[in-house]
């Protein structure tokens, strides 16, 4: 499964990447298009932070999962090096094949999206679609570098685990929060801040990137420092699921307060969704607002279009990591149904976990998203205010708590009601 995410994620970054350029090359050969390059090449930043963020998320996720795997390599003998060489090979031939068929898949996302924009009205006279060799440089470049920093961030990891940790059947792990990554994420969150200071204080065309901007660094420093918050934000929400459904509630409460570093990795895919889908949103409509400009009929689905595909590669991260995070719980669960519990009730304890999760990245999510807008709003009309839409909003994190509920439903169904010892 670990494998497949991955893959998956590199095509899709590729994709995005390579096609997001290639709308932008073609956008730049027409006079006309030149008042929605600004809108174009915002979207083409979110699809490359997106693609970046999401498959060091999956990565690291996968060869995390694996910790007892590479333990075991060490008490035969394996050395760390050469554990990090296997590591970093395997992600290598993950790239190099993903980079391949996301850039195959490139040129038909780039005509969809320049059919959509004609259809919309963005493009009447349309965008032609040509081969250029820049974007698929550029989508090559971050495919592989991504996949193998990530590798090597993550084989970093792998090699601190003890040869014993095969033997380790504790859950609860043994440090928080390493300092390393604290204070990176203390520091990236003061650069957050800092670029939300500059949003009202820049020229006006400026304000809406800066935003944006603001809310990819918050949503790396909230990423970084995310299992301390986790921890709490999980042990409040749970209190609650627990008055609830006690049995089943308390379960789900335990497992987050155990494992919120876990719980961080299924929770990001759904606060970048959230803060990012939110802040280019709202940000368009904010401005909109301001200079009195009123979309409707098809032109009111052009910020949407441009978002939609950066945010359709969130919610299958949302998908996908849930359904890696709860599949490292089969052993939990078996050993809970060993005892007595009944399938009804871990299928409740799996649902209330992966609402919990999703709230806690929701909650996450819409704050950074909040503070760029009202900074944003500031800038537009002097006043701390900002546009939005409840039901797109309500409808972004339906969308994200279904697709989660689903991979988490579907990776631990064996582990609930199949054999109780795995194949």
């Amino acid at each position: 499964m670990g494998f497949a995410a991955s893959f998956a994620a590199v095509v899709l970054a590729v994709m995005l990447i390579g096609g997001s350029g290639l709308v932008v090359t073609g956008a730049a050969t027409r006079e006309e298009l030149n008042g929605v390059m600004g809108l174009l090449v915002l979207s083409s930043a979110v699809s490359g932070f997106v693609s970046v963020f999401v498959v060091a998320g999956m990565l690291s996720l996968h060869v995390l999962r694996q910790r007892r795997t590479w333990a075991l390599l060490r008490s035969v003998g394996m050395t760390p090096r050469q554990v990090s060489r296997l590591i970093t090979a395997e992600a290598l031939v993950v790239a190099v094949l993903a980079v391949v068929a996301g850039c195959l898949l490139a040129v038909p996302y780039a005509v969809l999206m320049a059919a959509f924009m004609r259809a919309t009205g963005l493009a009447p006279g349309g965008v032609p679609v040509e081969v250029a060799a820049g974007p698929f440089i550029v989508a090559l470049v971050v495919g592989l570098a991504a996949t193998l920093l990530a590798a090597r961030v993550a084989a970093r990891k792998a090699v601190g685990v003890g040869p014993l940790e095969v033997l380790r059947e504790s859950a609860a792990q043994r440090r928080l929060l390493p300092w390393p990554r604290a204070v990176i994420g203390v520091l990236v969150l003061v650069a957050g801040v800092v670029l939300l200071w500059l949003v009202p204080q820049v020229e006006p065309a400026n304000a809406a990137p800066t935003a944006l901007g603001a809310t990819m660094v918050l949503c790396v420093g909230a990423s970084a420092l995310g299992p301390v918050a986790l921890r709490r934000m999980g042990w409040l929400l749970g209190a609650v699921v627990a008055q609830l459904d006690p049995g089943a509630g308390m379960l789900a409460r335990s497992s987050l307060v155990a494992q919120p570093r876990r719980a961080m990795s299924a929770a990001s895919p759904v606060m970048l969704t959230v803060a990012l889908a939110c802040t280019f949103l709202f940000a368009v409509a904010t401005t909109d607002a301001a200079a009195g400009v009123i979309r409707t009929g098809s032109s009111a689905w052009v910020a949407p279009m441009l978002v939609g595909s950066a945010v359709l590669y969130t919610i299958l991260s949302v998908l996908n990591a849930t359904a890696m995070t709860m599949a490292e719980r089969a052993d939990e669960i078996r050993l809970l149904r060993t005892v007595g519990t009944k399938p009804r009730q871990l299928t409740r304890v799996v649902c209330w976990e992966t609402l919990i999760v999703t709230c806690a990245g929701t909650l996450l999510g819409t704050g950074i998203a909040a503070a760029s807008l009202t900074m944003l709003g500031k800038a537009a009309t002097g006043e701390l205010r900002f546009a939005y839409s409840l039901p797109q909003y309500a409808g972004l994190v339906l969308v994200c708590a279904v697709s989660g509920l689903a991979g988490g439903l579907a990776a631990t169904r064996q582990a609930r009601r199949g054999a109780l010892l795995p194949d």
